[in-house]
This record gives C-alpha cells, structure tokens and sequence, in this order.
C-alpha cells in the first residue's frame, strides 16, 4: 500500500465530506436527538456512498467522468425528491423536547437515508470528477493502488463524521433539552429547501 496514495485519499474523503449541507444539518440533528453513534450512522451512510464513487472513478474515470451528464438530471430529480420526503417526514416526527431513545432500525434507516442522499447529490459526483483529476488519482489503474483511494476516501470522510458527531454530542450535554428539537426542525427545512432548489435547477438552462 501506497503512504503517500492513502493521505491523498483520505484528504479527499475528508474534503468531500467536510461542506456543511443537508446530510451534516441532518447528522448533526441525529447527533443531538440520540447521541454519538446516531450521529455516526448518518456519517457511515456517507462515507460508504463516497466509497461507492470513489470505486467508479477509481476503476474507470473516462467513463464515470463522460457518464455524468446522462445521469445527472435523474440524480437531481431522485435526490431532491427524497430530501422533501425526508425533510417532511422528519418535521413530522420532531419530539417536542428533551433526546430520543434509537433502536437499531433507527441507526440503520439513518445510516441508508445518508446513503441515499449522497449517492443521488450530483454534487458529490462533480466534487470526484473534479478532486480525482487535480490530485491525478485518476491514474491508478492497477488493483491495489485503486483499492488504496477507496479505502483512503472510507476512511476520511468517516473520520470526518466522527468528529463531527463527538462535538456535537458533547455540547448537547449543555445545551437547553428543547435545543434539539429546534435543530432537528432546521435540519428538517434545511433538506426540504435543498429538495426544492435541486428540483428546480432542472428547469434551469444550461
């Protein structure tokens, strides 16, 4: 394995990840409704679709890079409908204060609703085509150097959701109980607005 290939990778996993957007507002309301490894289930749901791309532009870049307009509109449509979905279904089910107790069907929904997310944002697929490129990890044809760049992008994002899920559990810890609950109704809109706007930048020319 390749040091110097890993630390591209995983600085790559942890740029792609760091951006604040519907899946942190929506990691960072699990964080504080149930804890740590709530808030790392959302992470993981990223980190294993940021994998998934990582692999497609590992193994055949020309291609994912010459396929990103056919998928594109179909992806924007897909993921900004889940987002109004996700968001109206989880302002419905905001408690009114204080933490939530989350069974593993919980944690495991959270980890496939941010596995969803990412993998329709076509954001993420034009943040890969553009990073790959820059730091020349599109030219790793050989098996193992393409399993470094994906383990190496796993490894960053996840570390970056880690992260972010410990601090947040932390301050929740002094935070007023009904905090919670107001951010998870951010979250909620957070997602719904960006539903919105990825529908309608389909009318958009260009």
């Amino acid at each position: 394995m390749d040091p110097l290939l890993l630390a591209k990778s995983m600085l790559v996993g942890l740029a792609i990840a760091a951006p604040l957007g519907p899946i942190g507002a929506l990691c960072i309301s699990r964080a504080l409704a149930g804890g740590f490894w709530s808030g790392l289930a959302g992470g993981l749901g990223t980190a294993l679709a940021d994998a998934a791309y990582a692999s497609l532009a590992a193994l055949g870049f020309a291609a994912f890079a010459a396929a990103l307009d056919l998928v594109e509109a179909p992806l924007k449509l897909a993921g900004g409908l889940f987002m109004l979905w996700l968001g109206l279904r989880s302002l419905r089910a905001t408690p009114a204060g204080g933490s939530v107790r989350l069974a593993a069907r919980d944690l495991a929904g959270t980890v496939g609703a941010t596995f969803v997310l990412t993998v329709t944002n076509p954001m993420t697929i034009l943040s890969f085509v553009a990073v790959f490129a820059a730091l020349g990890l599109a030219d790793q044809p050989e098996p193992a150097n393409a399993a470094t760049v994906v383990a190496g992008v796993f490894a960053g994002s996840l570390a970056w959701w880690a992260l972010l899920s410990g601090g947040v559990a932390i301050a929740r810890r002094r935070l007023p109980e009904t905090f919670a609950s107001w951010v998870a109704r951010g979250s909620a809109l957070v997602l719904m607005l960006f539903g919105l706007a990825a529908i309608a930048s389909l009318a958009l020319p260009g």
